[in-house]
């Protein structure tokens, strides 16, 4: 197979952009340097925030700018394209219409992936946008999975740790993230997705013990196998034991 080069559309945040790269480059069962994803990458933290418009549609409109990224990538020789930040993806059925390029869907390869290993009901951790847009209940009830959310208090932990902390370039205040796991596990979740690309930075700091599934992992091992590379074998299971 051919391969193709990855256009990223970044800066969504900065940090979640960077991780992405350094998973894409961790997970590629490359050898030497010839045989990695040739990847063109577009950092634009310029991009209007994607939760401020899905809130309040009078927020600017994050999508013309997104197609404006994605057409230099495109020209610039990419013909996949790739957006680590789940809550853009809100916005992927516009961008998908707009470039003439294929998209990686990480919200859509997370949920397959869960079916594919037996998980039935699944917890997501994500910003309020991504929340009260269903982007994530939709896909996991399309393939019947039952989704369950944060109680108010520990929504209020996620928002914090995204903004407030990660990024804001802050220390991570790990008890917020636990204390919002925690709401998930007693709702019965048995995984939960990291289902805000900043979150997984969060592995930085420690490790997150079971039961997560990391959505810039997903993003990016679907990446590199639509790219035309090689995907380490332990990336192929992603959920965390």
């Amino acid at each position: 197979m051919e391969r193709k080069t990855l256009g990223v559309i970044g800066g969504l945040g900065p940090m979640a952009t960077a991780y992405f790269m350094e998973l894409i480059t961790t997970m590629t069962d490359a050898p030497c340097d010839q045989e990695h994803l040739p990847m063109l990458v577009a950092s634009a933290p310029y991009i209007p925030d994607r939760t401020a418009h899905i809130l309040d549609p009078n927020e600017p409109d994050p999508t013309p700018v997104m197609e404006e990224v994605g057409r230099t990538l495109i020209a610039s020789g990419a013909s996949v394209l790739a957006i680590p930040c789940i809550t853009a993806h809100h916005f992927l059925p516009r961008l998908e219409k707009a470039l003439d390029a294929e998209f990686i869907n990480g919200v859509e390869s997370t949920v397959l992936h869960l079916k594919e290993h037996g998980i039935e009901k699944v917890g997501i951790l994500a910003t309020d946008g991504t929340v009260r847009s269903r982007l994530l209940h939709k896909a996991l009830e399309k393939h019947g999975l039952c989704p369950v959310v944060p109680e108010e208090s520990a929504q209020k932990d996620v928002m914090h740790l995204v903004y407030r902390n990660i990024k804001a370039g802050m220390p991570a205040e790990m008890n917020r993230f636990y204390n919002a796991a925690e709401s998930l596990t007693n709702q019965g979740a048995q995984v939960s997705i990291l289902g805000c690309t900043e979150l997984p930075l969060l592995k930085k700091v420690r490790p997150l013990g079971p039961g997560f599934i990391d959505t810039l992992e997903v993003l990016a091992q679907q990446s590199i196998l639509a790219c035309g590379c090689k995907l380490k074998q332990e990336y192929l299971h992603l959920i965390t034991k």
